[in-house]
């Protein structure tokens, strides 16, 4: 199980880095391994965390972002998700039942119908200020709160409402991913739910996984990352309509 749980986590390090929804992998493993669903969420988190850690230092390697540009929208993300994190404790997350297979929906179908999204920089539909004070926030507290689709959200929202190449939008995501994880994870270690042993042998798959993947954002480009953020996206909503029953007819 625990060469399950390092594999799951390289290939969600891979995906993760490049489009997103590297959740969708390594959660319902950790749960398969019957884990109890907050032990596995708090697992999820630390693995999850390097994995992002791993992949943001290689896109500032690389020069694909720059941290005096998003220091701002970090610290943003950062505590939007130590406010959802807390905020979940008291409110269920079945609250988001119908608001994110809808978001979900509408990420999927901007990069399908949209081929031409991201190839180059646009111009900008939201401020500097605006879009760091606001929707940076608000994508961190969701993913304090809930969590699967965080990195297709930024990315959507560095191409469309910044204008963002997608390369440049996806290098951001990974800063700001790995600020709202950060958070979350500490929020968790405090509270003691992390299975260190656990999650110690996915960290180093994620960190593996997100390397490949940071390597392979540099070399695919957007003609990489767009079909990546589709799929991702479509199978997200197949989970949750699996979850709630509505394909139940079709098995």
């Amino acid at each position: 199980m625990m060469s399950l749980l390092f594999a799951a986590a390289l290939l969600a390090g891979f995906v993760d880095t490049i489009a997103g929804g590297g959740g969708l992998i390594t959660l319902p493993m950790l749960l398969l391994a019957q884990l109890p669903p907050v032990q596995a969420l708090a697992t999820n988190k630390l693995q999850g965390s390097f994995g992002t850690l791993t992949s943001s230092w290689s896109m500032l390697r690389r020069g694909l972002v720059r941290w005096n540009g998003v220091r701002g929208m970090f610290a943003a993300s950062l505590l939007g998700a130590a406010a959802g994190t807390l905020a979940v404790q008291r409110v269920h997350p079945q609250a988001l039942n119908i608001a994110i297979p809808i978001v979900l929906g509408v990420v999927g179908l901007y990069f399908l119908f949209s081929p031409r999204a991201g190839e180059r920089e646009g111009q900008p539909r939201m401020g500097q200020r605006l879009y760091a004070g606001l929707v940076v926030p608000a994508i961190g507290f969701y993913d304090g709160f809930f969590g699967p689709g965080t990195g297709s959200f930024f990315s959507l929202g560095g191409v469309a409402l910044r204008g963002q190449p997608l390369v440049t939008a996806t290098a951001h995501t990974k800063m700001l991913n790995f600020a709202s994880n950060i958070a979350s994870l500490a929020v968790f270690v405090i509270g003691g739910k992390v299975l260190w042993v656990v999650g110690s042998v996915m960290v180093v798959g994620q960190m593996i996984g997100a390397w490949l993947g940071a390597h392979a954002v540099v070399r695919g480009g957007a003609r990489l990352i767009r079909p990546l953020i589709v799929v991702m996206c479509a199978l997200m909503l197949l989970r949750y309509a699996w979850e709630r029953g509505l394909l139940s007819g079709l098995a």
